[in-house]
Order: structure tokens, then sequence, then C-alpha cells
């Protein structure tokens, strides 16, 4: 059924296997065993075409496209099937301590890189270093992701992010700190805006003014974290303008004058 689905899908946008294949960053021969059924395409190929097509998973891997309504296409079409509650497939690998609790994974910075592909494969995720937090809640799926640039501060550059899973995606609070990982850019930081209503789509901004607020369809989004704390080898420093330092000097010098006055008696 997949790959009858993939070849309407590719019909309906009126584009070669090869084409497809360049898009999606494939071999001809492995898109063309998909179409026909020679192969079987892997996780992350699958969330490329779910991308790629703004189609759901479930409706990709289960549904026989052949018989979706007219009125369905439109939807597919526009841009507005997301599955923003998390009520259709989404796979969330993890690992589990000797005792049967959720692990922390960690996601080093040479594992940054390959984490979009392999999020969902309990092989890419097994071999992550793990840690526990026992302040945290038992109740929820925790995850700690390396931080890039200069777009979060107080956060700064090489810090690292504990998160909290979210599966549903309606329930995530405009303004607040989220971990968003996209096919495209990988891990990103930033404070997230639902646009769900009028583009089925995110807000992302910066604390950092210099860095412009974008747009991300939930379509092309795979996971999303909340923030819950983060880990920095930085000290945060007081900085006090230079007037207001000589200020408190002074004041300072005043107030030790003042008490030698008072309790050191005078000779004589």
């Amino acid at each position: 059924m997949i790959g009858e689905n993939l070849k309407l899908l590719r019909k309906r946008r009126k584009l070669s296997q090869e084409e497809i294949a360049i898009e999606l960053g494939l071999t001809r021969s492995s898109y063309s065993g998909y179409e026909n059924g020679v192969a079987e395409p892997n996780l992350s190929t699958l969330i490329k075409f779910s991308s790629f097509y703004n189609i759901s998973l479930d409706k990709l891997i289960k549904r026989d496209l052949g018989k979706v309504s007219e009125n369905e296409w439109d939807k597919i079409d526009k841009g507005i099937e997301a599955d923003v509650e998390g009520k259709n497939l989404r796979v969330l690998a993890m690992t589990v301590d000797n005792d049967n609790n959720d692990n922390i994974e960690l996601v080093p910075e040479k594992a940054r890189a390959g984490y979009t592909s392999g999020f969902s494969d309990p092989d890419f995720i097994s071999v992550l270093p793990t840690f526990q937090l026992p302040f945290l809640k038992k109740d929820r799926k925790y995850r700690t992701f390396p931080i890039k640039g200069d777009s979060m501060p107080p956060v700064s550059d090489g810090s690292f992010v504990v998160a909290e899973y979210v599966e549903n995606w309606s329930n995530i609070k405009d303004g607040y700190p989220y971990i968003v990982v996209t096919l495209d850019d990988g891990i990103v930081f930033k404070n997230v805006y639902k646009r769900l209503s009028d583009s089925q789509s995110f807000q992302l901004c910066s604390t950092n003014p210099a860095y412009e607020p974008y747009e991300v369809h939930a379509n092309e989004i795979v996971e999303i974290w909340k923030f819950v704390n983060y880990i920095s080898s930085d000290l945060p420093t007081s900085e006090f303008k230079e007037s207001e330092l000589t200020k408190a000097i002074l004041e300072l010098q005043k107030d030790v004058k003042h008490l030698k006055n008072v309790y050191i008696p005078k000779k004589g």
C-alpha cells in the first residue's frame, strides 16, 4: 500500500521518480524500489515523505490514498493536515535503567547532527549517555540537548537544556522556551508561539533581538520538548556601570568612616 500511495502522491505533484529522489536526498533506484514494493522505507525516510507531501504518517502508511475524497485532498494540498495532538503515529525511542526507570538521555555535540535522522531509532538512542535527576517528576519523559549560538540568553553557547517531551502540541504555552526538532534545521531552542488555527505552524522567536522570528509548519517538526532547566559551565556575572560602581564604593567608604567615628574610642 505504501508504494501505491507514494506513486499517487508523486503523480499528483507531476514529478518524476528522479526529481523526488533528488528532492529528498535518495537514490533513484532506492525510490523506485519503494514505489514498486521491492523495498520498505525506514521511519526516517517515511517522515521525509510525510513532510514533503504534507500528509500524516498514519494516513501515508495505513490509508489507501486512492480512496481519499477530493475534500481530504484539498486539506492535504493546503497543508492543513498536521497531527498536532499526537493522535497518529509518533514514535519516541527511549532507554531505561536497571530498575526500569526512564533515563535522561544526553545528546552530545558530536551526535547533534545525526539526531534528526536517528531520534526514532532505538539503536541511535541506546548509545547516548544517560543520567538521572531525582528531583524531576517520574511520570514525565526528559532528554538533554546541546545549545549552540547566542540567540537565547541567558542560556549560553555550549550549555545543555534539560527538557520534557511534549506529545500534544496544542498544549504548548505561547512565549515559553522549547526545544524544537525539525527536519531541515535539526535541534533549535526558541520561544514558541502557536499559529495553528490560521497556518498550521509555530512561530519561533529568540530572546536575542538580533535574531528575527520565523515560522515552521507543523509537518516539518518531528519532536517538541518543553524547557525544564539548563546546565552550563559559565558563571553568570553581574554587570555594573562605572558610575554605579563608583557610587557604591563612595557609599561604602562613608559607612566605614561613620563606624570608626562611632565605635572606635579616641585616644587621650
